[in-house]
């Protein structure tokens, strides 16, 4: 009997709460004189640095940086169409790793209370080797799936026994259509509880892991 070709795709997807935080705040003042602005904006990330560095002491923090402080000028226009006097920029981000919601939400909150402070985006992780672990364990879980498939189809065709001969990423086995990295994360952006509250009140998703494969097996 001849064998036969089978070729499927695997799936496999798990949900997981976030392990860490990568939070993003920018510091920046703008004002007539370079030296005064600088000068103001080294006293308003100061205290935050020193905020982050007895944060990281005590656990909460994983890790912070801050980037080289950014400074311009330009001459804005008014409504009149009339060039104003100079005026000068200055501005730092700092980016911070939380393994503490809570403590996320408390340094947030106190940063969105703060003139010439400003909270950015919010990316949420797991830890690295969370992340290696359960990618090894939803790409083992997504050729199980295709062998399951595989081993149905046999069953149909009266055939009892498949025989891998390729697996591969999505794409890699056929011509068309590109290749999609397997497994692959998504993580979506925590949400405020109330946009009107002052207060910075983050819910985070859970983060999706997904991977998915194409195998051929022989049938016989």
């Amino acid at each position: 009997m001849t064998d036969v070709i089978i070729t499927v795709r695997g799936e496999s997807q798990t949900l997981l709460a976030p392990e860490r935080a990568v939070a993003q705040v920018t510091a920046s003042l703008d004002g007539p004189d370079r030296g005064g602005v600088v000068e103001r904006l080294a006293a308003l990330a100061g205290p935050v640095r020193a905020d982050l560095d007895a944060r990281k002491a005590a656990g909460t923090v994983a890790d912070w940086a801050s980037q080289r402080v950014s400074v311009w000028a330009d001459r804005p226009w008014n409504n009149e169409g009339r060039q104003l006097d100079l005026v000068h920029h200055a501005s730092v981000e700092v980016t911070a790793t939380f393994t503490d919601v809570l403590a996320l939400s408390d340094w947030l909150n106190g940063i969105a209370a703060t003139e010439g402070l400003q909270v950015g985006a919010v990316d949420w992780q797991l830890t690295p080797e969370t992340r290696a672990r359960v990618e090894r364990e939803v790409a083992t879980d997504a050729v199980a799936v295709a062998v399951e498939r595989a081993t149905a189809y046999a069953s149909a065709l009266g055939r009892a026994t498949v025989v891998p001969i390729e697996i591969a990423d999505l794409g890699l086995l056929g011509d068309h259509g590109p290749a999609h990295p397997a497994p692959r994360m998504l993580a979506r952006a925590a949400r405020a509880a109330d946009a009107a509250s002052p207060a910075v009140d983050f819910r985070p998703d859970d983060i999706v892991v997904t991977a998915a494969v194409e195998a051929r097996f022989t049938a016989s």
